[in-house]
């Protein structure tokens, strides 16, 4: 292997992801422009135009013909990428279950952004979060250095286990914002990214397959046992790939949760994203004053990393479940997916959901303490004052 000298270039997240687009050698794009994400299709293009990128871009009329076109491309065996926000990944939802279904190993970067009405371009994980039970699978990038990365690792998972990615960035907070991304020669990517090998493609005229074919009760019950086997499968193939990734390149993903001081921690702050970044200063800031705070940064949604959840709760009195999202007539669905995985364990922290920073309110350090304060006292308590608090609303 060719001794890895980064690139570094300050960028924003979406031409971050962009960039990896072009490092990873797609063959196909199909998107339509929306807010946050527009300015991810308009570099790619710019890289077409300007003869950096052999890519063929398909033009479209919404974001569930972006969709269905990449479908289209990929059963075909080409490497295949689109992007999207909000009400954009809204009317994809149909054709999500397609490329899971197909096992079609696409990947899209969803550009979080709040769901209308009333309108917002701001951030919020919740259009995201609302597809989790399309057979997609989630990772969610804290900055603009992990928006590059993530696209790069997500091909690769996908394309072994054959199963559609989608990389997910805070609108704005990372999608417009400018900071230093290392990127990898494209040489050493081609070493870690080889050329996708099919299984099976609709070109193939010696071997006639169909795909999406109707299936009776007899069959398709199995059907939904290997897609959901393959999202258990993929756990391996993440930590294999982050591990191989670090090993390359410096930058270890083999965890699906990034942990932070959890072995002598109290409690731990839990959630998605860049505001993760936030929290990570607040609890440099609060270990100095004597706080026993940490964090768990959940990368991957899905598969959800149930076996990493369950050891950082046998170590810690509590976990701050922090939700930029929520699932109405429930509590936030971070909140709520750690609590099912935790069910039946014997792992029992006090944990408390706290809703912050919907459609893109200012989550800030200051947040963190008031939050790291409310947590002291449940725990010192033992009583929890209640389960589920709309840490952000106007009194």
């Amino acid at each position: 292997m060719a001794e890895y000298k980064p690139i570094r270039k300050v960028v924003s997240g979406n031409y971050a992801a962009a960039y990896a687009v072009k490092h990873a050698r797609v063959q196909v794009v199909a998107a339509y422009p929306i807010t946050p994400q527009t300015s991810i299709i308009e570099k790619i293009a710019e890289f077409i135009a300007n003869g950096e990128a052999d890519i063929q871009y398909v033009p479209v009329e919404s974001e569930h013909s972006a969709m269905a076109a990449t479908i289209g491309a990929s059963a075909t065996g080409a490497r295949a990428f689109t992007a999207t926000a909000a009400q954009g990944l809204a009317l994809m939802h149909e054709m999500l279950h397609w490329a899971s279904g197909a096992r079609l190993p696409i990947v899209m970067v969803d550009v979080n952004r709040a769901m209308a009405p009333p309108w917002s371009v701001w951030d919020d994980q919740t259009d995201s979060l609302a597809q989790r039970d399309t057979g997609w699978m989630q990772f969610y990038a804290e900055n603009n250095q992990e928006v590059y990365d993530g696209v790069l690792m997500a091909f690769k998972v996908a394309e072994t286990v054959n199963v559609p990615i989608m990389v997910v960035e805070s609108a704005f907070i990372l999608s417009h914002t400018y900071d230093v991304v290392e990127m990898i020669p494209q040489e050493l990517v081609d070493e870690f990214l080889p050329p996708r090998k099919p299984l099976y493609t609709l070109t193939d005229f010696d071997n006639p397959i169909s795909v999406g074919a109707l299936a009776t009760p007899a069959d398709y019950y199995e059907f939904r046992y290997k897609l959901a086997k393959a999202h258990e499968d993929a756990k391996k193939i993440i930590k294999e790939v982050g591990r191989e990734f670090g090993e390359r390149f410096g930058r270890d993903y083999s965890d699906m949760i990034e942990k932070g001081h959890v072995d002598d921690a109290d409690f731990v702050f839990m959630g998605l994203g860049s505001l993760m970044g936030t929290v990570k200063e607040a609890v440099d800031l609060l270990r100095s004053e004597g706080y026993r705070v940490g964090y768990a940064k959940v990368r991957w949604f899905r598969p959800f990393p149930r076996e990493e959840l369950l050891e950082i709760a046998e170590k810690v009195k509590g976990i701050a479940v922090l939700d930029r999202n929520f699932s109405f007539g429930q509590e936030g669905i971070l909140f709520n997916e750690a609590k099912g995985a935790l069910y039946g364990t014997g792992a029992r922290p006090i944990m408390k959901n706290y809703i912050v920073g919907l459609g893109g309110r200012d989550f800030t350090v200051r947040d963190v303490r008031a939050i790291a304060e409310n947590m002291k006292a449940i725990i010192e308590s033992g009583k929890l004052d209640r389960e589920v608090e709309w840490f952000h609303l106007k009194r």
